[in-house]
């Protein structure tokens, strides 16, 4: 069987309602923002889905992961804290902005970071702390909001792959200082490219719609370009494909989530898989469905199984990414600005500590990387789909010795 892919129209809830907004843009000759009215609007229709005032649309999720963390104005050598299990898109715009990543281990099972992880990692030069819901799954952003307010931090939510997930009755997102999402090609919803940042702190949103415009205060009686800042403005035609997928976004997650529950219940009885699961008290949006695979059960582990999935025709990626975040060249190496080093070695000659990556304090790190299966899931999965994608886990499982 051929599963739906969200790399191309059998996944991806694409159609009519874009190419009409496609053609008011087009028609109109306006394809920027700045004149044009599509993408105007959808920060507008965006903002109020989510219930606050302020929404910023961008070129992509690791701008807007950027022009959150520029939102924040970290001081150089500053420290963010975030994951090692992430795309390096969600922790290059730390360095841009000459902060330190520290990263804090997480729950070897859902692979999100946890308020007692952060807490181990917070010294009196963080400045913020960046809460990802990995996989839809929503991570526990309440306590670590909890943990960050005690301290006077911010907490930027990386909500990349969980659109309208909550926790506690909220939308992930609005809980946060600064909500990110990403508009790739393979998230809920989609621009091919494309990012949006949502606040209610006045003060955050003009600088988030500073600095992604080259920090030039449009309108102001005396504009100028008041600090160093980029270009990531959205144009017009991915305004008018996000004012269009953003009216399908609730239809999109609760397809997934129904198609969740049934795989779900058919693997329930499997002993050598731990199945997602989000927190008491929140919902899981299921960008992806990780299994959680026990060595001790299953032959050749998590690379065993992701190979027998793959030869029945369930594209899977065992261990999601190939190692964590910190093990990458950039960090290992220090590969930032030319040979600087900057901030790593700015930090220190300003008498700062030397900032050490152990792979030894990750062991939750370690451990979800060695074991998780994650499978691809779309809001295009019939219920033969789902069942065609048990019975190959079921068979790969017997195979193995499960």
């Amino acid at each position: 069987m051929q599963l739906p892919s969200d790399a191309d129209h059998t996944g991806r809830d694409l159609g009519r309602e874009e190419l009409a907004l496609l053609r008011e843009v087009i028609e109109s000759g306006t394809l920027n923002c700045t004149r044009g009215t599509q993408v105007k609007a959808f920060e507008r229709e965006f903002a109020a889905r989510y219930g606050v005032p302020h929404a910023r649309a961008v070129t992509s999720g690791t701008a807007a992961m950027h022009t959150a963390i520029a939102a924040i104005d970290p001081e150089p050598g500053d420290e963010i804290i975030t994951t090692p299990i992430t795309d390096m898109g969600a922790i290059a715009p730390i360095l841009y902005q000459q902060a330190i990543p520290i990263f804090a281990d997480v729950d070897p099972v859902s692979l999100n970071v946890t308020p007692e992880t952060v807490a181990a990692r917070i010294t009196p030069r963080t400045r913020a702390i960046v809460a990802t819901h990995l996989f839809g799954n929503p991570c526990d952003v309440l306590g670590i909001k909890r943990l960050a307010d005690a301290r006077g931090i911010s907490v930027i939510e990386d909500c990349a792959q969980a659109y309208l997930a909550t926790v506690g009755g909220r939308l992930v997102g609005t809980i946060g200082a600064i909500g990110a999402f990403s508009l790739q090609q393979g998230k809920h919803m989609t621009t091919g490219e494309g990012g949006v940042v949502i606040t209610a702190d006045a003060g955050y949103a003009r600088r988030m719609t500073l600095f992604s415009d080259k920090a030039w205060g449009y309108g102001d009686p005396r504009p100028d370009h008041y600090f160093l800042a980029l270009n990531y403005r959205m144009t017009d035609l991915q305004g008018a494909v996000a004012r269009a997928q953003l009216g399908k976004l609730a239809g999109v997650v609760a397809r997934r989530q129904r198609a969740a529950a049934r795989l779900t219940a058919l693997l329930a009885d499997l002993d050598g898989l731990v199945l997602p699961r989000a927190l008491p008290g929140a919902t899981h949006v299921y960008w992806k469905y990780p299994l959680i695979v026990d060595p001790a059960a299953v032959r050749g582990g998590a690379d065993a199984l992701g190979a027998a999935l793959k030869a029945r025709g369930v594209f899977c990626a065992p261990r999601y990414i190939q190692k964590p975040a910190f093990e990458c060249q950039v960090f290992t190496e220090r590969k930032t600005y030319g040979k600087s080093r900057c901030p790593y070695s700015c930090r220190e000659r300003d008498g700062g500590g030397a900032v050490v990556y152990d792979a030894a304090e990750y062991p939750g790190t370690r451990q979800g990387l060695e074991r998780v299966v994650v499978l691809p899931w779309s809001e295009f999965y019939t219920d033969e789909h789902v069942d065609f994608i048990a019975g190959a886990v079921r068979a790969a499982m017997a195979e193995l010795g499960a």
